[in-house]
């Protein structure tokens, strides 16, 4: 899967999921409270059953008033009586201080309270409270409900949401392909006729004496640019599929190799060339990434640069550094510079793909590269090994 299908797929999943879980956790939150409070009134009921059993109990007694003592109260449940100014005459639990005797159902410390007012009064007992512990174990099962049922259909949505996600990216994917399919035809037919200008040129330039050098310049340059692009393309093309023999490599004899490939370019811009290379700077670089990496920078570097401009490279054990005196790039640019097909100026055409390359294989082998600009004042790139 590319790059751009992914990060399409991974922000369509987010939003997906998101959305998905945020309405689920709204829904099981009201199904939560609701059989919560389904709960509650059932213990509730039972209560009040509880309470119309213990007030008979009492009116018996009230009847039989020689007779004695205990009231019959259901395991699990606990009771006081209190008479009229609300003093305790019994109880078997102790009584809460924030007790609210204007409302029946009461839950005070993780118990539920039930206040039943007696009239007549029978045996002076004017309210009867009873007292229980919230039915936890209900609620723990409920609860271990709503989190397998949050899991599972979590998973399902995942599931679902992926597979539409790949529907959505489906389009992109197709136009993806075609642009490479047009790339690699297009690379394919470009490879040979560039190779049979190339190696002409320097054949004419070796055995036969041509007074129109500045018009053999221009071929020389012109093929070189379709050879690197056609190089390029490739690369963007097989870049996931790319072999790289990576060894210690001589990237100050290598450097020196392509100033010499665009000297042509430099001299027709009229260019002036500050170069400091270190000498036997050696890093672990597959040849073809480090001829990449390089020529990028060095023909943006031509590409935007003023006429009659400066080019500085400079190259030491620790990084390479390489400073136009061109165009520049807007700061508001500067963020998006390493997207592919991304032009910060559109006036020295090109396709956009140099600097994703180079970003590329800066995060191949994990080197960092830094670019400071400022328009109409020029570029600087670094990579640091």
């Amino acid at each position: 899967m590319y790059r751009s299908e992914k990060r399409s797929l991974y922000r369509f999943l987010s939003i997906y999921l998101l959305s998905t879980l945020v309405l689920f956790s709204l829904g099981s939150y009201i199904f939560y409270t609701s059989e919560k409070h389904h709960l509650l009134d059932g213990q509730r009921e039972k209560m009040k059953q509880e309470g119309e059993a213990l007030q008979h109990q009492l009116i018996e007694l009230h009847r039989n008033f020689e007779a004695k003592l205990p009231i019959y109260v259901k395991k699990g449940y606990k009771i006081a009586l209190l008479d009229k100014k609300k003093h305790k005459i019994l109880s078997t639990f102790n009584l809460p201080q924030d007790i609210d005797f204007h409302q029946d159902y009461q839950v005070i410390d993780g118990h539920i309270l039930y206040i039943k007012p007696i009239d007549p009064y029978h045996l002076g007992v004017a309210y009867l409270l009873i007292w229980t512990p919230v039915d936890r174990g209900g609620i723990a099962r409920l609860q271990k409900t709503i989190l397998l049922f949050m899991l599972g259909a979590g998973l399902f949505f995942l599931i679902l949401g992926y597979y539409l996600g790949r529907l959505f990216v489906a389009p992109m994917r197709e136009s993806i392909e075609m642009m490479n399919d047009f790339i690699q035809d297009t690379t394919h037919e470009l490879n040979t006729p560039i190779s049979t200008i190339l190696t002409n040129l320097e054949l004419i330039e070796t055995l036969h004496k041509c007074n129109a050098k500045e018009e053999m310049q221009r071929i020389e340059i012109a093929s070189k640019t379709l050879s690197r692009i056609y190089d390029d393309l490739t690369y963007l093309k097989l870049n996931q599929d790319y072999h790289r023999d990576i060894r210690p490599m001589d990237i100050s004899g290598l450097l020196r190799e392509r100033i010499r490939y665009f000297s042509a370019a430099i001299e027709a811009k009229k260019i002036a060339l500050q170069k400091h290379i270190e000498a036997d700077v050696t890093i672990k670089i597959d040849r073809d990434d480090a001829i990449r990496l390089i020529d990028n920078l060095i023909s943006n570097a031509i590409k935007y640069n003023k006429t009659d401009g400066i080019l500085e490279i400079h190259l030491d054990q620790e990084e390479l550094k390489i400073k136009d005196s061109g165009i520049g790039i807007a700061k508001k640019e500067l963020a998006t510079i390493y997207e592919r097909f991304k032009r910060a100026n559109k006036s020295e055409g090109g396709f956009g793909i140099g600097l994703n390359i180079v970003y590329q294989v800066v995060q191949t082998y994990g080197y960092l590269i830094t670019v400071d600009s400022k328009p109409g004042i020029g570029t600087e790139v670094t990579i640091k090994w």
